[in-house]
């Protein structure tokens, strides 16, 4: 067999997916087996019992009987649903560090199959926060056996695919004083071993629109004595696709999708109002304030153009999730030291999807990293479907890669206090 292959020369170190094995396996050996059975039931006990967001009961008292069985008694309650539990530092003057797993669910019908799936109809750990919250705790596990200089704050988070949760744990000031806050999200497009660490734009911002065009109704023979809002809505559709194709610069991603349109009830009848809705995507806060105001001045003209009248709705969601280079900085060098420097890689495409992760490092410096979760011959089903299938074996790569930052970056000192702008 060639190198290609995995193989190396005799006596040579192993390459390829061989050499990316050892480097997991070197991550799985920091855990005691004990330990290892004590990550893999939490993450399966937190599979098969899922919540959806601000319903996270259960979830709350599962994770708090493991960071209790793990040594960590500092836990306290935030937002509601959530814990955040402390692990103090050897050093008081070293920075303090965050490390953060989301713990909701999403309502979808799982199909995976798995002996511990979902027993909650319609309710599914289709994006990972089971592996998430499971691997933060894992992290805790190794932070409780040898405490890094700084005191770590482990948080486990409620309801991010509402987009509501980061904001409510910063609102409870429980990071007040945090210097830096890392977390990972699992991503099946990479194998078991290969981590995302990169500067800038790492995932987008999530606001959505709604517009409502109010004309005047009549019947379908005689337009003339109508003022017709679908048309309205019709030349809205196809006017707001320009705001990505002409007034953003091309080097920049984005996206304005109309996924609701809405009017009429009868084949013969002008209704009195059209709908339509959808989603507006950005990697960088200009180019969030001009989708946005584009999209307001879109609906605004095209009514006064159809003789209709427009009222447009904004709502702010999550802001674009920037990776602060110091906080990188930290996080690469604690993958090379678990992994090696070739398990760093990048993503392929900029990810349009949001999270609100966002909200953290708008207010610190921060990194969120992407962590591989396709095993060999597991199934490529992406998130958020009914088949999501990680690797487990990725629960102690993000265990011991988030660990490893909050070690480096607490060794850090003040120089990840730069690098943040509002």
């Amino acid at each position: 067999m060639s190198d290609a292959a995995g193989v190396g020369p005799e006596g040579a170190a192993p390459t390829g997916d061989a050499a990316r094995a050892a480097r997991v396996a070197g991550a799985v050996a920091r855990f005691t087996p004990e330990e290892r059975e004590r990550v893999l039931a939490l993450r399966r006990a937190l599979h098969a019992a899922p919540e959806l967001s601000w319903q996270e009961h259960t979830t709350q008292r599962t994770l708090r009987a493991a960071l209790e069985a793990a040594g960590i008694t500092e836990i306290r309650e935030v937002a509601g649903t959530g814990l955040v539990a402390t692990i103090p530092g050897t050093d008081p003057a070293a920075p303090v560090i965050a490390l953060r797993g989301d713990i909701d669910a999403l309502p979808i019908a799982e199909e995976t199959g798995l002996p511990f799936a979902s027993v909650h109809p319609g309710v599914m750990h289709a994006c990972g926060h089971d592996m998430h919250a499971a691997w933060t705790v894992a992290a805790g596990i190794l932070l409780a056996k040898a405490p890094a200089a700084g005191t770590v704050r482990l948080v486990l988070q409620p309801a991010e695919e509402v987009g509501e949760g980061a904001a409510r744990v910063l609102a409870s000031g429980v990071l007040d004083g945090v210097h830096a806050i890392f977390g990972g999200h699992v991503d099946w497009r990479f194998p078991v071993g290969e981590v995302v660490a990169t500067d800038g734009a790492i995932a987008a911002s999530t606001d959505t629109f709604d517009v409502v065009f109010h004309g005047r109704g009549g019947h379908g023979a005689r337009p003339q004595d109508a003022r017709d809002p679908i048309v309205a809505l019709a030349a809205f559709v196809m006017e707001v696709q320009t705001l990505v194709s002409r007034r953003l610069d091309p080097g920049l991603p984005g996206v304005v999708s109309v996924t609701v349109a809405d009017a009429g009830s009868a084949a013969n009848v002008i209704p009195e109002r059209a709908r339509v809705a959808g989603t507006i995507r950005a990697t960088t806060r200009a180019a969030r304030t001009l989708l946005c105001d584009g999209v307001r001045a879109v609906a605004e003209s095209v009514a006064a153009l159809h003789g209709v009248r427009a009222v447009c709705t904004l709502s702010e969601g999550t802001p674009p999730l920037l990776n602060t280079p110091t906080a990188a900085a930290c996080a690469r060098t604690a993958v090379r030291e678990v992994l090696g420097a070739s398990a760093l890689t990048a993503l392929p495409t900029a990810n349009m999807g949001g999270e609100d992760f966002a909200f953290y490092t708008e207010r610190m410096p921060g990194c969120f990293l992407r962590i591989g979760t396709l095993g060999e011959g597991r199934s490529a089903a992406g998130a958020h479907t009914p088949r999501f299938d990680p690797e487990e074996t990725a629960l102690f790569v993000g265990g011991a890669v988030l660990a490893a930052c909050a070690r480096v970056a607490t060794a850090a000192g003040t120089s990840l206090a730069t690098g943040v702008s509002r």
